[in-house]
């Protein structure tokens, strides 16, 4: 009789529980709807508030940063823009929907994506954005899977035409897993890693040491709203934080980190 009636009361619970998590989950799902309505009735700036509160209940998404992208650029953002493009990019590689609008975005406002990176290091880099690493990683279990399959076929079957399928199908079928499993590491580094920034300032000064330039001969170099670097070390000096960053033509210098969004 006390077990029925503890049965009884979880489930009352559990039930209270979900009734009470529906009116959140509808009121997120509203917030997005109402954001959208906005953005195309050109309200932008009530558009983005409504995104980013959307963003605070739901959790960030590709998708959702993609539609903060287009927002701060239609506020005429650009530096927003590509954060939140570089966002959407970071959490899935395949969108192709960010991707395009970040580099309209770049071409527009004059800011290369000088990577500097060889032709191989480019084709690589977007075999490896066509999946997130999930998928990746789906495709090299299943790949490592018929592998095995293909070696018993090769070992056990009796038949020459069979027993060279399985030879040359095992190699391949491990060449592809190998590939998937580099890819899937590859996009999930670069996603948890968070070793990016975008510059916001107008112009950025950048130094030669963790401080601000107090002649010319400490100046390394100035960069220009919108260019992305690499985050290779940081320090805090008197409460402010300085990044030693890395532009993609291999230049290094120390920057506030009030002129850079982290990615």
């Amino acid at each position: 009789m006390k077990t029925t009636k503890y049965i009884m009361c979880r489930a009352l619970l559990i039930m209270v529980i979900m009734c009470l998590m529906m009116p959140l989950k509808l009121s997120a799902s509203q917030i997005t709807d109402r954001a959208a309505k906005a953005y195309n009735q050109e309200l932008y700036t009530e558009a983005l508030k409504l995104y980013q509160e959307a963003e605070k209940t739901e959790g960030t998404s590709a998708s959702l940063c993609c539609n903060i992208g287009d927002t701060y650029y239609r506020l005429k953002d650009n530096a927003h823009a590509i954060v939140y493009y570089e966002r959407a990019l970071l959490l899935d590689p395949s969108h192709s929907d960010a991707r395009f609008n970040l580099e309209f975005v770049r071409q527009k406002a004059g800011i290369p994506d000088d990577s500097g990176a060889s032709i191989l290091t480019i084709w690589a880099n977007k075999a490896a954005a066509t999946f997130s690493s999930n998928v990746w990683a789906v495709i090299a279990i299943v790949s490592f899977i018929l592998c095995l399959i293909a070696v018993c076929v090769y070992i056990f079957m009796d038949g020459i035409m069979l027993r060279k399928v399985g030879f040359f199908g095992a190699i391949i079928l491990l060449a592809i897993s190998l590939i998937a499993n580099v890819c899937a590491f590859v996009n999930h580094g670069r996603a948890v890693n968070h070793d990016t920034a975008i510059v916001m300032s107008e112009s950025a000064t950048l130094s030669t040491s963790p401080r601000a330039p107090k002649d010319k001969s400490e100046i390394a170099f100035e960069l220009r709203q919108g260019r992305k670097v690499q985050i290779i070390d940081s320090v805090r000096v008197s409460n402010n934080l300085w990044l030693n960053v890395e532009t993609n033509d291999n230049h290094r210098a120390w920057i506030g980190s009030q002129d850079v969004e982290i990615i």
